[in-house]
């Protein structure tokens, strides 16, 4: 990854499907210092404990064929729900103008869940996307990544 230069004041949003950071750069482009502004964790329950029915069943609108419905993917709708809720958040924050600029870190899957959450304002403010997951490392170490050369 190419060295990402970090404006000062600039968000920096460090997320996946269960965890986000929102941190914001208190030094500057050369030697930026990211300090964690909000946390945000979702719990991550086993499936057994999201969906406890078994796959429905539908008859044929003629004849006697049944056929099983898909199961549903809980964790992708949790995901799905968190994420968006992320993109609401940013937006508020974007409207009160509490930022000006963001970066926004996630994996490739998270990323393609967020899009289609972004407000024109967000849209507006997002100077750059990374597709890469940071979310478990400690700040030091993002900040680390993100301006290695």
């Amino acid at each position: 990854m190419s060295s990402l230069s970090i404006r000062e004041g600039e968000w920096v949003v460090v997320c996946d499907g269960a965890k986000a950071l929102i941190l914001q750069n208190a030094g500057d482009a050369k030697f930026p210092n990211l300090k964690t502004l909000e946390v945000f964790e979702q719990k991550d329950p086993p499936t057994r404990e999201l969906g406890t029915d078994k796959p429905g069943r539908t008859n044929a609108s003629t004849g006697t064929i049944r056929s099983s419905v898909g199961q549903t993917d809980w964790h992708d709708q949790a995901e799905q729900q968190f994420l968006t809720k992320l993109a609401h958040h940013l937006d508020a924050a974007i409207s009160a103008g509490k930022a000006k600029s963001l970066v926004l870190i996630a994996p490739p899957r998270a990323l393609g869940m967020l899009r289609p959450a972004y407000s024109q304002a967000l849209k507006n403010v997002l100077r750059a996307e990374v597709d890469k997951d940071f979310v478990k490392m400690p700040v030091h170490e993002i900040e680390k990544h993100l301006t290695a050369a």
